[in-house]
């Protein structure tokens, strides 16, 4: 398929530039986990060592490959999950502007599923 470099540009713009961005959620979280402290929200009902070891696959490990576009459409998933939780489970009973970073982040990982990585990803080559 023949499309515009700037098409390509754009979405690999988007898919760094969001996944940075969900990075910087993600890496305290990360180092809490590997430092062994383990205390966290239980939003979901399945204990929090488990809740922030998934919190860290959608907020740190997917992004990295989404960044690098590795199986960017799958890697995208479980970010779309985990901002599902914290818009509709963590922050249900917040105003729109407390749960509002997570619909955007929500929003915008739904739109790098549906358009997949572009060009400029591993997955295009």
């Amino acid at each position: 398929m023949n499309t515009s470099p700037l098409k390509d540009i754009g979405l690999a713009f988007f898919r760094i530039s969001m996944s940075v961005l969900m990075i910087t959620h993600g890496l305290p979280k990360f180092q809490k986990l590997i430092s062994g402290n383990f205390e966290f929200g239980d939003p979901i009902g399945i204990g929090a060592t488990p809740s922030l070891f998934l919190a860290v696959i959608g907020e740190f490990i997917c992004p990295i490959l989404i960044i690098i576009g590795y199986k960017t459409r799958f890697a995208s998933i479980p970010v779309i999950i985990t901002m599902l939780v914290a818009a509709f489970i963590v922050h249900s009973a917040d105003p729109l502007g407390t749960k509002e970073k997570a619909l955007l982040f929500l929003v915008s990982f739904i739109t790098i599923a549906l358009l997949g990585p572009g060009k400029f990803s591993i997955d295009r080559k």
